[in-house]
């Protein structure tokens, strides 16, 4: 090869360009962003449209079917669900994966704006699904005030403080109380007066203003004049005139009071069962987590610090912080990198015996992965667990090169070749087998492109850092390795590469040369051995089980709340209460934070805001390991059994999916029909093991009082339809008429009428209705007024309502449930119109697995063809490429031993499998047909082959098996997702070494003529 000339012809030149190489290396990983995950775009829009006042049935009718209708011919839409809520309605969008999302808003949005609705109705807003645009940090905030207070310092000052720090995009605050002006009003006395509620908001509205009245010009002065007429205070308000009757002032006074108070509470926090505000920190799209939360971290410390010798002193408690198990993920893939390095390295000493050979290839590591940031920094590649598994899972690869390239090199020394003589002859002998095996490798991954679902987007980031690290490792190999050989540095006197020869041959060469010998006269039973074994693989395989990615433990998990809809938001805090006390029982739980009044109930891509939800993240203690958290969530399922009327379902922080593990899908139309048969299910579905937290979307019934005005009676006084409605609304709800604007803040004025005229359903019939120019009327004189029970929401999955009954899973594959699933359902006979199917992560992961068996024959394929072209063979690839099938029966038995089933993890550890096992294969193929070059039989060529590539072969296998097992022995986060692929390529690759020296050659003998290759 031209280039190993040039190395050693240029060693100065080739010192330099990998001095450059470090340098930019360094330089590029400091400038890395850290991340826990790769950029992930989630091909899901939510379409949210608030409609207050209006049930689910008016909502589904008015808002839902609408924006259905207009969005569901936007391209690449596959699926159009929705849930139709009290006052709100979600359409929720999936795309085809790969779709370009911000094409894809911009679509919608076009169809959105030309869109009628309802005209009070609120505008559409999309909401994307981003576990990235979550908060990066939950603080909480306490205090000697009151929650006012705080929650008042909080927006005004310590918001603006923490959006200033680089990084930081956004801060948001909830929780404690907002300042608010009442105007309650006396509705005996607006009906003995004859004020209406429209006049006083109206009035108040015209009072409180500041306006310019132009310029002013008295000599040589010129003045503006201004009209400064704001309100000052709330008694300032309480004077105001708002109406004369017969020539008498009529005061806001003498209609109610007006008083200081709070927002009507829609969300309450506590930290550990203490309220306090929150405040949920954003990052910024292209920010470093790490970064800006260490940052965030620092000025609250120095915010306590400002604020403790004040009036007002406030504490800040970190109570989720997403870089934290960033941090430690990532030095746990470092951590587990390194060991892997360490022990690559002392397997390389043992089989060499020197330590300046062993320093030689051990630079392959450092050099291969500085090179490997240099190209993430220019591929915009993130240092996030994906990126750094890849480097972990290459680590013991890095230096396979330099071993076939050294050990040729000393082969030629030992036959008395100087230095420079034998780094040229040496490493151009394996130059091409080794460009061959490393392209061999690198190109499985290519399929990854054509891997649909969350896969192939989580995957990508592994698969180029692994790309690059083999490349790297590949230049070193051929143009480094090469060229410190040359300079004695490779070798030295002839026995300083190798074992005490008389050692190697009796333990390992003349054993084995005895063995293949063997193999090669009974080559049919060897061959039938396998095929035997290859069928009992894949018989193990099938029973395994699948899921579609594992679950990670982050030691950190929510607990989904609801109580019986229309329960107030401070009575579902009290019952709440009691879900908390079963939570501090638990000795392993560190901490846990409770929203009220918020949470994500429905799977859709936007947290939601009802009285009677809640939602409590529980923190457990550092160190916690996967199978202790699952005893932990068990334990809190048995506690929280005992408290009736609370409905709970537990769940991890989303990463790759937002969908439940399983949702039974009952379609049809009739909502009574789909409540009762999706009730039957639930009860049959809880009989399954391994099924926790069943819930069905038809649970529970909206409590709703119906009020049907008598267009007739409106009309004899006046009034329709909309006067009507908007005359309560402004009773009952009340109207912000105005602001009172403080030096720093604005208070809203709200004006209603006092809250014993509005407490029952006999208060609600007396309301009086301001008629213009008429007797005022009851509320019960023009409207019929029912107690009734509507639904609490109304799903639908493209025209058809549905019923979701949802699912946890607990020590079982999604497979098995499944399949357990689809055999009871067979037990029920549905109405014609009905129709039940399982969705979920089931779909997701079909999709998956379809993508990823297409991409393991593309990898295959790929192979072949470089193996193809490298030995100018049509035939030589086929015996090479039967270590890919044959390395499942190590696959199969190393899963079945620790308990694994086969996930998308495990499938991806198949592809780099693929492009692996046959390395080995490769090069010793290369010799034995180089040896027949020189005119040696295919049977005297193949086994003297194999004799001189054993130690190689067995170097390169050790090296690459023992960087991999800490990560597969590894427990630490985001171990989930490393542990499943290092067993199956350490399988995999220990089969197919074993069957690159016995059943490659068998294959060779019989596939081959005795032509010289």
């Amino acid at each position: 090869m031209k280039i190993v000339g040039f190395s050693i012809r240029r060693p100065v030149t080739v010192t330099m360009l990998f001095v450059a190489i470090a340098v930019f290396g360094g330089v590029s990983y400091g400038r890395l962003a850290l991340n826990l995950l790769p950029e992930i775009s989630y091909p899901t829009l939510t379409i949210r449209t608030h409609y207050e006042g209006n049930a689910p049935a008016e909502v589904e009718n008015l808002i839902t079917k609408t924006v259905e209708n207009a969005v569901s011919v936007a391209n690449n839409v596959i699926r159009v669900s929705s849930i139709s809520k009290p006052e709100v309605s979600d359409v929720i969008l999936e795309f085809s994966w790969r779709t370009n999302m911000d094409f894809a808003a911009l679509d919608v949005r076009e169809k959105l704006d030309v869109l009628q609705l309802p005209l009070d109705a609120d505008k559409p807003i999309l909401l994307r699904y981003d576990p990235s645009t979550d908060p990066i940090m939950r603080i909480s905030v306490s205090g000697s005030s009151d929650l006012s207070g705080i929650r008042y310092l909080c927006e005004e000052f310590v918001k603006s403080d923490l959006e200033s720090i680089d990084g930081v995009a956004a801060v948001r605050i909830s929780g404690g109380f907002e300042e608010e002006i009442h105007v309650d009003l006396d509705e005996q006395k607006l009906t003995s007066l004859g004020v209406s509620i429209q006049e006083v908001t109206t009035r108040l509205g015209q009072e409180n203003i500041n306006l310019t009245a132009g310029t002013l010009q008295e000599g040589e002065s010129k003045y503006l004049v201004r009209t400064l007429n704001e309100f000052q205070d709330v008694e300032e308000i309480n004077q105001v005139i708002v109406a004369q009757r017969n020539g008498v002032p009529i005061r806001l006074s003498d209609l109610g009071s007006v008083y200081s108070g709070y927002k009507e509470r829609k969300v309450i926090t506590r930290i550990n069962g203490e309220e306090s505000v929150e405040i949920a920190v954003f990052k910024a799209a292209d920010a470093n987590t790490v970064t800006a939360a260490a940052q965030v971290r620092t000025r609250l410390e120095e915010l306590e610090q400002e604020y403790s010798g004040k009036r007002v002193p406030l504490d800040f408690e970190v109570v989720f912080d997403q870089s934290r198990f960033i941090e430690h993920s990532i030095d746990e893939v470092l951590n587990t990198a390194m060991i892997g390095g360490i022990l690559a390295i002392i397997v390389l000493f043992l089989f060499l015996r020197s330590v300046k050979s062993t320093l030689i290839i051990a630079l392959s590591i450092p050099l291969s992965i500085v090179a490997t940031f240099f190209l993430m920094y220019g591929a915009n590649i993130s240092l996030n667990i994906m990126s750094l598994s890849g480097l972990a899972l290459g680590i013991g690869m890095l230096v396979d090169n330099s071993i076939v390239v050294l050990e040729a090199i000393y082969r030629y020394q030992t036959q008395g070749h100087s230095p420079r003589e034998a780094a040229n002859l040496g490493a151009s002998e394996v130059g091409h087998a080794v460009v061959a095996s490393t392209m061999t490798t690198v190109c499985v991954f290519a399929p990854i492109i054509f891997v649909e679902g969350i896969a192939g987007q989580l995957f990508a980031d592994q698969a180029l850092t692994v790309t690059f690290s083999l490349l790297a490792s590949l230049v070193v190999a051929i143009m480094l390795i090469p060229m410190l050989a040359s300079l004695g540095q490779g070798g030295g006197d002839n026995t300083q590469l190798e074992t005490p020869k008389k050692v190697r041959e009796f333990f390992l060469v003349r054993p084995y040369s005895r063995f293949l010998a063997y193999a090669l006269r009974q080559r049919l039973v060897f061959l039938g051995v396998a095929l035997v074994l290859f069928a009992a693989a894949l018989s193990l395989l099938a029973g395994l089980g699948s899921e579609l990615i594992p679950e990670i433990s982050q030691g950190e998990f929510f607990i989904d709340l609801q109580l019986p809809p229309g329960t107030p938001v401070e009575q579902t805090s009290r019952r709440i209460e009691e879900v908390e006390a079963v939570i501090r029982q638990e000795p392993d739980v560190e901490r846990y934070y409770t929203i009220v009044g918020s949470g994500n109930q429905t799977g859709a891509s936007a947290v939601e805001e009802r009285e009677h939800i809640g939602q409590i993240l529980v923190a457990l203690g550092p160190g916690m390991l996967h199978e202790k958290e699952t005893a932990v969530l068990e334990g809190l399922r048995e506690g929280l059994r005992d408290i009736p009327g609370v409905d709970y379902k537990f769940s991890r922080p989303a990463l790759f999916s937002f969908k439940q593990p399983i949702e039974v899908i009952l379609q049809g139309y009739n909502l009574q029909a789909l409540k009762t048969h999706a009730d039957r299910i639930r009860e049959r579905l809880a009989q399954i093991p391994g099924l926790r937290d069943l819930k069905a979307s038809t649970d529970g019934g909206n409590p709703e009082v119906q009020i049907h005005f008598n267009r007739q009676k409106l009309a004899n006084y006046g009034l329709n339809i909309n006067q009507a409605a908007r005359l309560l609304r402004n009773k009952v709800q009340g109207d912000i008429a105005t602001e009172l604007n403080e030096p720093d803040r604005k208070i809203d004025i709200r004006v209603r009428i006092l809250e014993e005229d509005r407490r029952s359903l006999i208060d609600l019939e007396n309301l009086v209705l301001d008629v213009p120019n008429r007797s005022p009327v009851h509320l019960s004189t023009v409207a019929d007024i029912v107690l009734a029970e509507g639904p609490t929401e109304i799903r639908r999955i493209g025209p058809q309502r549905v019923a979701i009954i949802s699912a946890n899973l607990v020590d079982r594959d999604l497979q098995s449930v499944v399949h357990d699933i689809d055999q009871a359902l067979q037990e029920f006979e549905l109405p014609p119109d009905m129709f039940v199917y399982v969705g979920g992560q089931s779909e997701e992961r079909a999709v998956a697995f379809e993508s990823m068996q297409f991409a393991i024959l593309l990898a295959v394929f790929l192979v072949y063809l470089v193996m193809a072209s490298q030995f100018e063979s049509l035939v030589q690839p086929f015996i090479i490429m039967f270590s890919i099938p044959f390395a499942l029966i190590g696959v199969a038995l190393a899963l079945y031993l620790t308990g694994l089933v086969l996930s998308v993890v495990v499938l991806i550890g198949g592809v780099i499998l693929a492009g692996i096992v046959v390395n080995n294969s490769i090069v010793l193929i290369d010799f034995t047909n180089r040896l027949r070059g020189q005119g040696k039989d295919k049977f005297q060529a193949i086994q003297e082959a194999c004799a001189v590539r054993l130690r190689p072969i067995l170097m390169t296998t050790s090296t690459t098996v023992l960087g991999l097992i800490p990560m597969a022995v590894s427990l630490g986060e985001g171990s989930e997702l490393r542990v499943p692929m290092a067993v199956t390529v350490i399988g995999g690759l220990m089969t197919s070494t074993l069957l690159t020296l016995a059943l490659v050659p068998v294959l060779y003998t019989l596939m081959t003529s005795e032509k010289k290759a």
